[in-house]
């Protein structure tokens, strides 16, 4: 079994930032192995990826959030990041990371002044 736990969400002002943090735990579990994506789903529209770091640590975000967005892995804390800088009203949303299969329950991310 696998639990990922999602932190760091809250309610920023335009222009701000946040570091989320999805942090894995699980007896059988190489973390170091597997991709990490990063996805949020905002009310009323489907759930999209927005990062992705891959076992090498090879990065790809989606064009929404490419240059304002940073995602990063510290397999010895079997934890993954997502550094949001310059956010806009349109980043809130409930933020989930997903590894191979499992889901966290999310962290809220809102902007707004």
């Amino acid at each position: 079994q696998v639990q990922l736990v999602e932190s760091g969400g809250g309610l920023v002002q335009p222009g701000g930032s946040l570091r989320l943090s999805c942090a894995a735990s699980g007896t059988i579990f190489l973390f170091s192995t597997y991709n990490v994506d990063w996805y949020r789903q905002a009310p009323g529209k489907q759930r999209e990826m927005v990062a992705t770091v891959t076992s090498r640590g090879t990065t790809n975000y989606a064009d929404s959030v490419r240059g304002r967005f940073t995602i990063s892995r510290d397999n010895a804390k079997l934890t993954v990041y997502l550094q949001m800088n310059s956010l806009k009203a349109e980043d809130t949303a409930v933020y989930y990371c997903y590894v191979s299969s499992y889901w966290g329950q999310g962290t809220q991310v809102t902007v707004s002044s």
